[in-house]
């Protein structure tokens, strides 16, 4: 199964300072065929204005991966981290037992545009954590690079679950291959330019759900910047 979900298919909000497209299920946006897909629960797409942003609000039981694709957002929380990320940055919190944090664009004058990803932990109940690094472009250019997976193994942040995720910027014309181990399930949600995988053009915003497929061809039919989960 390669099955597409294309960019204006997703659920949109727009609270002025907010504009989120929902790849699954969220807040106001409920589509009884899109609650999820294997451990991902939430893909939301955001841009928010120049310094608003999310007040304090709590988590529990979550892996919450943001992954800035422009601008700078500045987070804090209850275990007493205050950073900023900016593009290129991925950061991983394990809500686990509960957190509070708060996220807010650091910039008065530039959106910031992110994803905020939530993928279901494989236990309840975890110690509460976080992480942050920085993954450049010519870390990424041209190839799969892990930026988070179930082991931390090769530099990666550490997700507690059964799922790799691996990010690439690619020039026009290249092309990426993967393959799933059995019984493996895979998303591909496309960021930014156009590629055609496994035969399927896809655009900025469109994703697919992937399972029962030995492996993906990603063909980049413009500069593109893609983000892959590989679920066991």
């Amino acid at each position: 199964m390669f099955d597409v979900v294309r960019s204006d298919s997703r659920g949109f909000a727009d609270h002025g300072w907010l504009k989120a497209r929902h790849t699954f299920s969220f807040a106001d946006y409920h589509n009884p065929d899109m609650m999820g897909f294997g451990p991902l629960r939430v893909i939301n797409e955001d841009r928010i204005e120049p310094s608003q942003g999310f007040g304090t609000h709590p988590h529990k039981d979550m892996e919450i991966v943001t992954y800035i694709i422009d601008g700078v957002l500045e987070h804090k929380d209850s275990m007493g981290n205050g950073s900023v990320i900016e593009a290129g940055d991925v950061q991983r919190m394990t809500a686990g037992t509960g957190v509070f944090h708060s996220e807010f664009n650091h910039s008065a004058e530039d959106p910031v545009h992110l994803l905020q990803i939530w993928i279901l932990p494989r236990e309840a109940s975890l110690q509460p954590g976080y992480e942050q690094q920085h993954f450049g472009r010519e870390a990424k250019l041209n190839r799969w690079r892990l930026v988070a997976s179930r082991d931390g193994r090769g530099s990666s942040m550490t997700i507690h679950q059964a799922v790799d995720l691996y990010a690439s910027v690619l020039d026009a014309g290249n092309e990426l291959q993967h393959s799933f181990a059995s019984g493996h399930s895979g998303y591909l949600q496309i960021i930014s330019g156009s590629v055609t995988a496994n035969g399927e053009r896809l655009e900025a915003g469109d994703g697919a759900a992937i399972q029962e497929v030995e492996s993906l061809t990603v063909l980049a039919g413009s500069d593109a910047e893609v983000i892959l989960f590989d679920m066991g």
